[in-house]
């Protein structure tokens, strides 16, 4: 549904968005994660047609960027800071964005009506814009984005000044939609991204790092496989059984009694699967056994730079 080919954008000598290459499936949502100034809006602004790429090409739904109408017509795009007509009430606002979509009479009234219940707008849909608290304006900029009824839906913070309870329900409304569309979003919440999204892509300085599951994403920023386990009483025969068949294998010995913490450079060994038939083979009787779990935040301050601060 979306796909960008070595996507660049240059700002004088600097690129802010350089060789970027993604591709997002239909009915999927997929996070865009990044420090400030990695690139995140511009890549947005060039996916809906707001700044042109500097190289490199995308297309929407099989429609490339350089047809700008048509990619319009299939996206659906909420920016950071959700543009209205403020002097305008809920009701005519949407009403004049669903005009300039070419929606007219019943049907742009039934879409109207659609989204105010999505969005949870009913009870303010008489109200002007410049009355509304920061968290309403950004459900009238959700409603008049997806007005059109677009393939494609790209908000960029779509959550910014929502509170806990509207925050879930946007979570919830988001998943709706990325049943049948293709999603894509950014957020610096990354509880919200791990909860919403199926893959996410994290960039840093205008280039892609990772792009994957939330699981997908740990394994590949830790490059090791770790593991904490305890045993009943002392487990030699079973640690050397183990670094007989990894000679690569790093043991630490823990604070407590018998506990342990095995290393391996390769990320993808199972390591607590050996363990086990280790143990079952030298007898040994293990207590506990957890393997090192990754956040998405430590994996997103390991690829971005943010561990070394």
């Amino acid at each position: 549904m979306i796909k960008a080919e070595q996507l660049c954008r240059k700002f004088g000598d600097t690129f802010a968005v350089e060789a970027l290459s993604f591709h997002v499936r239909k009915g999927e949502v997929m996070g865009l994660l990044g420090p400030n100034g990695a690139g995140k809006s511009t890549t947005m602004k060039m996916l809906t047609c707001f700044l042109p790429p500097s190289s490199g090409e995308a297309s929407i739904a099989g429609v490339s960027l350089k047809d700008s109408l048509e990619v319009r017509r299939k996206v659906g795009y909420l920016p950071e800071n959700a543009p209205s007509y403020s002097d305008l009430d809920v009701r005519s606002h949407l009403k004049f964005v669903g005009t300039m979509h070419g929606l007219q009479g019943a049907t742009l009234s039934d879409r109207m009506d659609e989204m105010s219940r999505a969005c949870g707008l009913d009870q303010v849909m008489h109200r002007r814009i410049d009355e509304l608290s920061k968290g309403y304006r950004q459900r009238v900029g959700l409603a008049a984005s997806m007005l059109h009824d677009p393939d494609c839906l790209i908000f960029d913070e779509p959550t910014t000044g929502l509170d806990p309870n509207q925050i879930v329900e946007i979570r919830h409304l988001i998943r709706r939609l990325g049943e049948k569309k293709t999603v894509l979003l950014s957020s610096h919440v990354l509880p919200e991204v791990e909860a919403v999204c199926d893959r996410m892509m994290i960039i840093d300085q205008g280039r892609l790092q990772v792009i994957g599951t939330s699981a997908e994403l740990a394994r590949q920023a830790e490059g090791e496989s770790l593991l904490h386990v305890r045993f009943k009483d002392a487990g030699d025969a079973l640690l050397r059984l183990l670094m007989q068949e990894f000679p690569d294998l790093e043991v630490k010995a823990g604070d407590a009694p018998f506990s342990y913490t095995l290393l391996h450079p390769e990320a993808d060994i199972p390591l607590a699967e050996h363990l086990f038939h280790a143990a079952v083979a030298s007898g040994t009787v293990i207590l506990e056994m957890q393997s090192q779990q990754t956040s998405l935040e430590d994996t997103f301050r390991k690829l971005t730079g943010g561990d070394h601060e």
